[in-house]
């Protein structure tokens, strides 16, 4: 125990210099697996440098800042600090320092979720996926302006942000926009892309599908969307706006034969386009020493008359 009072004392230092004082829920260490993660948590983890600078950080500092949890029947369930749980597993830690909440709502609980990785990595940091859960959340589930109010002054003390710039509860999307810094129209389009099965999610995240396209795609039912996603995989297809758009329009209708239909049609298309003109590369050196003056159409014309020239000379 001696081994870790220097420890517990900088740990106690730094929450007393962040809150101004002891959290009125106190602290508490709590072993590390007696803490599930929040139902149906929308962020990702920290994975490559950003964990490995955490995990060293705990083990040479151990954790400074207390994790927040919602007591359970049976155990504890995360509200904020899953990248400092994990690092701290990874670390080799038996116990964490904890806030424990009692008696919150679903609604209250999803506050501290949402607002604790906004405060901490700021809207524009998010991952599509992560913004959608934020504003969807925040469209439908969030408590009431009061409460809401009190959890976000307390979290931005914990973090050192200060207690007065406290966010309004948005009762529409134009409100939410203010609060992000987006048009109402946009805030719509996330909100909707709520409704994507997870494989499209993933595609915002990666950015092989549009958020446009998303939102075309969401209006499908969760089983139409899995058969559009199972024939993209078979045929190699990206969704484009042609094809969300399409698919869109059958929606409720959607069958494997209406997507493949649906596929077919925009990849004949495409192989039209792909015969009528083909991208060839050249070296850079080689482009820059004869065409670094001249437009495209005139590079084209001097290509085929040189190939005419290549392949008469040769006797073909």
């Amino acid at each position: 125990m001696k081994a870790n009072q220097p420890k517990r004392k900088l740990f106690n230092d730094a929450v007393d210099l962040l809150t101004g004082d002891a959290p009125d829920s106190g602290i508490q260490m709590l072993p590390v697996d007696q803490i599930k993660p929040f139902h149906g948590h929308p962020f990702k983890l920290y994975q490559g440098e950003r964990l490995d600078d955490m995990v060293d950080s705990i083990r040479e500092h151990g954790i400074l800042a207390p994790v927040i949890v919602r007591k359970l029947s049976s155990g504890y369930e995360m509200l904020a600090g899953h990248n400092r749980q994990n690092a701290a597993r990874i670390a080799g830690l038996k116990e964490i320092p904890a806030i424990v909440k009692e008696d919150l709502t679903d609604e209250e609980a999803w506050v501290y979720v949402l607002e604790t990785n906004v405060i901490q990595r700021s809207f524009s940091d998010l991952t599509v996926t992560e913004r959608i859960a934020v504003l969807a959340a925040r469209y439908d589930k969030v408590c009431g302006t009061k409460k809401r109010e009190e959890i976000i002054k307390e979290l931005r003390r914990l973090n050192g942000a200060g207690g007065n710039d406290v966010h309004q509860q948005a009762k529409s999307r134009e409100l939410i926009g203010q609060e992000y810094g987006m048009t109402g129209r946009n805030i719509a389009r996330y909100v909707r892309c709520n409704q994507l099965i997870p494989a499209f999610k993933e595609m915002l995240d990666d950015g092989s599908l549009t958020l446009v396209s998303g939102v075309e795609l969401s209006f499908l039912s969760e089983e139409e969307q899995e058969l559009v996603n199972k024939a993209l995989e078979q045929n190699g297809i990206r969704v484009k706006g042609t094809i969300a758009k399409k698919l869109k329009a059958a929606a409720g209708t959607i069958t494997e034969k209406t997507v493949q239909s649906i596929l077919a049609l925009d990849k004949s298309v495409t192989e039209v386009k792909k015969k009528s003109s083909i991208n060839v590369k050249v070296p850079a050196d080689v482009y820059h020493r004869y065409f670094s003056e001249v437009d495209d159409r005139e590079v084209q014309k001097i290509l085929v008359e040189a190939l005419g020239l290549y392949f008469m000379a040769k006797g073909e």
